[in-house]
């Protein structure tokens, strides 16, 4: 029995992991010390199966969750819940990996396994007013049965190296529908670690790393309000999807991510095409019944086996000191939050900040309210002085004699932290704020809560880039710029699945010190830029042409000069006529508006209707309830993204913030309109010049040669910055000027063309002699071998006995063999074998004999236009014709460029030159 592997926790075929869920009560609770039932109680329950002697331990249900024992004397609390969502379970799973973590569970939804840990520190850190939370989330590649592939280091490093920038956007939506649910005053560090363990290529981890998060800490000791859960919802025709797979996801015309808990919702990130506010409402109350049922699972969950929480850890400020702080500073504070301008407002916060910790922690504070306490006078206290002096006996006195003079107290002066001092300060400041929104009517810039900061556009403001434009709006300011190229300029992105995902439109947000006139870190981008650059991204991709339409690759670069709010709709705004300015034919145009919320307003002197309000700033969005981001035009929405700060809001109040949104969209789109200089809407200048061509498949390897050499070679004849081709027979030319572009298009025309055996090719150049013959050029590009034995009715013993390098010889095509490889002859065409003679005046219109170019014929004498001739399309058996596709106008200098490169490109079939007004054929 010992030796069984089923007792010692392996596989074993009769025992199954119970997922069902029966109302039974517990044996006995886990909170509580309790008898463990002795071996006796368990060998009544003993099986015989298969010759063997197994153990089941008693199995103990309550709501739906099971205690699993059997065969598993290692994890006697090992617990398992099946939860449904959508169409399908989720199954969670605690007490066997990472039992000495505060919490930690395993969430499995098809074969996708995300575990998920929570721990934290046994010493507290110093206070803050930022909840002490990290989170790291991570993909290993053996989820997927892959090793890491680092070509550029030789293999070497196999460990998974640097957080990836979807990683990192998924560690964001671990941590922002937790944090509003932690308690303040809690600093003890919180650690939250997330694994993709299997992965099956079909069930997305990133909804399931949200909800097992959510489970850990509600498993673990940290304090918090609620139960966290998230899922994904998309839109597959006109149903509404929970957790939709991989494949789903490709037909869904929404993807909306959203995490909250059962009393609302706190957080939702989505992207769409031009959906309606109506459509993204019914799918938030989708998901939102979506996470109650399973946020309401996993309560009985922890009910069971969840721990006790740390609440006599937190440690709050003192309640006396709020009540110091407001009068000390409250009538300074109401003046400083009237100043309109950001830097200005928060130097004198700062100043007053340390008025106020002056006084209540180095001279001390006495309340306005505390008068002087000392014993109460009363005439008969008073001593007479003319009275008699008694002398009482050694040893006695009469208590009623003694006479008490009154001792004022003098006033003591309370001292309190720098740290409680500073987190009271903010809060107090923060309540100012929200009673000027909501009982002024007025925020610090002195506008509405409906109405938009003064928005200033403009385009083209750098030469030398492809497109730019500078938008401003208030005191927020983004410098965007596009660059276009051909596709090695794609982002290339490494997944657990192994195929390469390549980016042609990307966004890179940056954000740095000095657009709020600070002094701080400059390096890798943090994860704020990448999870504001992303938002900016999504957003801007439903406008952008196809890539059959633009076969460019779309570089767009928002760089915040000036910040007080919102600046990644800022870099919506300006990335949107930036793409105008570079010729970029978009759908639409677009606007970002970011939107405040003030959610209890009877606190401040309201009637208690939510406050929401457009177009917030920095002051706004940090004393705020939400931020909640919207971008789109006036029909529909293209991304979305809301944070908050309170434990959940309505699905109504959601529905106030997107119509109002809207309105806000409406504004900005038509101050857009307004922008001077406009954008150009043409390609510039200094645009790379691309050329679609459309060969046959067969025919691709003819242009890239073995090993590359052919496309090389042509590359460096031309001077074209890259050549990028496909098996399915499309053919990118990359140049920057026309020339080398239409030098390169006929040689690949040259090159695919389709040679008929019996033609004759006049003064063809010899390119190179072995011993067996001579490699004659008979069209720029495509070369046939001469054999020595067709060379001269003569007989030669070596080709360079009669011929050299760069002679011009005539040869007809004789064989083309299996390999698509030409046998020429030239003695064919010698008199005395008796061979027709072309009438050499049946030249190709336009050529002279004697001018070195090479003629083409066909075997019965008539002439055939020669390839390799600047005016020589390509071949007719080539498929699609050269035309132009109109993008813009503009006239391209000659610039030849040095950087050569080889790549493979995916393009649409015919063919066109993309730039300018100049036809390609």
């Amino acid at each position: 029995m010992l030796a069984s592997i089923s007792f010692h926790g392996g596989p074993s075929s009769h025992f199954a992991h119970s997922t069902t869920s029966r109302p039974y009560k517990p044996y006995f609770r886990l909170t509580k010390p309790h008898h463990v039932p002795s071996v006796c109680a368990f060998l009544s329950l003993r099986r015989i199966t298969s010759g063997r002697f197994t153990i089941r331990a008693l199995n103990r249900e309550f709501d739906g969750v099971t205690e699993e024992k059997e065969a598993r004397p290692f994890f006697p609390h090992r617990y398992t819940v099946k939860i449904p969502v959508g169409d399908r379970h989720i199954i969670v799973e605690t007490g066997q990996i990472g039992r000495q973590a505060s919490g930690s569970v395993t969430v499995r939804d098809g074969e996708t396994i995300v575990y998920t840990s929570v721990c934290m520190s046994d010493i507290p850190s110093e206070p803050s007013d930022f909840f002490p939370m990290s989170v790291h989330y991570q993909e290993r590649f053996s989820a997927a049965g892959r090793t890491r592939q680092v070509p550029c280091f030789g293999g070497f490093f196999k460990r998974e190296g640097r957080t990836k920038d979807h990683e990192v956007l998924i560690c964001r939506l671990i941590d922002r529908p937790l944090r509003p649910t932690m308690l303040k005053g809690f600093y003890h560090e919180t650690q939250i670690l997330s694994w993709v363990l299997s992965y099956d290529g079909l069930h997305s981890p990133d909804s399931l790393a949200v909800t097992a998060a959510g489970i850990a800490v509600a498993l673990s000791e940290v304090p918090n309000t609620n139960t966290v859960a998230g899922v994904r919802i998309g839109l597959i025709g006109d149903k509404f999807v929970v957790n939709p797979t991989i494949m789903e996801m490709e037909d869904s015309k929404l993807d909306l991510f959203l995490a909250g808990s059962e009393t609302g919702i706190l957080m939702i990130e989505g992207y769409c095409d031009f959906l309606p506010e109506e459509k993204l409402l019914q799918a938030i109350e989708v998901g939102q019944d979506a996470v109650r049922a399973i946020c309401k699972e996993v309560d009985n969950l922890v009910k069971v086996c969840g721990k006790p929480k740390m609440f006599d850890s937190i440690k709050l400020p003192p309640p006396e000191l709020y009540k110091h702080v407001e009068e000390i500073a409250g009538d300074e504070l109401v003046r400083v939050l009237q100043i309109k301008n950001k830097v200005p407002r928060r130097k004198a916060l700062s100043l007053l900040e340390e008025k106020v910790l002056s006084i209540l922690t180095e001279e001390g504070y006495v309340s306005k309210s505390e008068n002087c306490v000392g014993a109460e006078i009363t005439p008969d206290m008073l001593e007479d002085e003319d009275e008699e002096e008694e002398f009482v006996v050694d040893g006695e006195f009469d208590e009623g004699d003694v006479h008490i003079k009154p001792v004022l107290k003098k006033p003591v002066p309370t001292f309190y932290s720098e740290v409680d001092v500073k987190l009271v300060f903010k809060s107090v400041s923060s309540k100012y704020l929200r009673k000027r929104l909501v009982k002024g009517g007025k925020r610090s810039d002195g506008r509405t809560s409906e109405e938009i900061r003064i928005i200033d556009a403009e385009c083209g403001l750098l030469p030398r880039a492809h497109g730019s434009a500078l938008f401003t709006r208030g005191e927020t300011q983004s410098l965007a710029v596009v660059t276009l190229g051909d596709k090695q300029m794609a982002q290339r992105v490494d997944n657990l699945v192994g195929v390469e995902d390549v980016k042609r439109f990307y966004l890179q947000y940056s954000f740095p010190p000095s657009c709020v006139g600070e002094v701080g870190r400059i390096g890798a981008p943090s994860r704020r830029e990448i999870g504001h650059g992303t938002l900016a991204e999504r957003a801007l991709e439903p406008i952008l042409p196809s890539e059959d339409d633009f076969p460019y690759t779309i570089r767009v670069e928002s760089t915040i000069t000036e910040s007080n709010g919102s600046s990644s709709m800022a870099s919506v705004c300006g990335g949107c006529l930036a793409l105008q300015d570079a010729g970029v034919p978009i759908k639409s145009s677009i606007a970002g508006i970011a939107m405040g919320l003030v959610l209890d307003t009877k606190e401040f002197g309201g009637d208690g209707t939510p406050l929401i309000l457009s177009d917030i700033t920095g002051s706004e969005d940090a004393s705020g309830d939400m931020d909640f981001k919207v971008a789109g035009n006036d029909y529909g929405v293209t991304a979305f993204q809301m944070d908050i700060k309170i434990c959940g809001i309505t699905l109504s109040t959601m529905e106030h913030a997107l119509l109002q949104a809207k309105e806000g969209r409406k504004r900005i789109l038509a101050e857009m309109l307004k922008c001077s200089p406009p954008p150009s809407k043409k390609l510039s200048k200094h645009a790379p010049l691309i050329l679609v061509m459309k060969v046959k498949p067969e025919k691709v390897n003819l242009i890239i040669g073995s090993g590359g050499k052919k496309v090389k070679s042509i590359i460096e004849e031309t001077g074209v910055e890259s050549i990028d081709t496909q098996d399915n027979g499309i053919v990118k030319i990359t140049s920057r000027d026309l020339t080398s572009l239409e030098k390169t298009k006929v040689i690949i025309s040259n090159l695919t063309m389709v040679p008929i055996v019996g033609d004759v090719y006049r003064n063809c150049k010899i390119t190179s002699i072995v011993p067996y013959g001579v490699f004659v050029e008979i069209v720029p590009g495509r070369e046939g071998l001469c054999h020595v034995s067709e060379l001269s009715t003569d007989w030669l013993s070596k080709p360079d006995d009669a011929f050299k390098v760069g002679d011009n010889v005539d040869v007809k095509l004789i064989e083309i063999n299996e390999k698509g490889q030409l046998r020429l002859s030239r003695k064919a065409l010698l008199p005395d074998q008796g061979t027709d003679k072309p009438n050499e005046n049946q030249s190709t219109a336009g050529e002279s004999e004697d001018s070195g170019t090479p003629q083409k014929y066909t075997n019965k004498g008539k002439p055939r236009q020669s390839s390799n001739t600047t005016k020589g399309d390509v071949d007719k058996n080539i498929e699609g014709t050269f035309t132009k596709r109109y993008v813009g106008s503009g006239k391209n200098e000659p610039k030849t460029s040095s950087n050569k490169s080889i790549t493979v490109a995916s393009s649409d079939s015919g063919s066109a030159l993309i730039n300018g007004e100049t036809q390609a054929g």
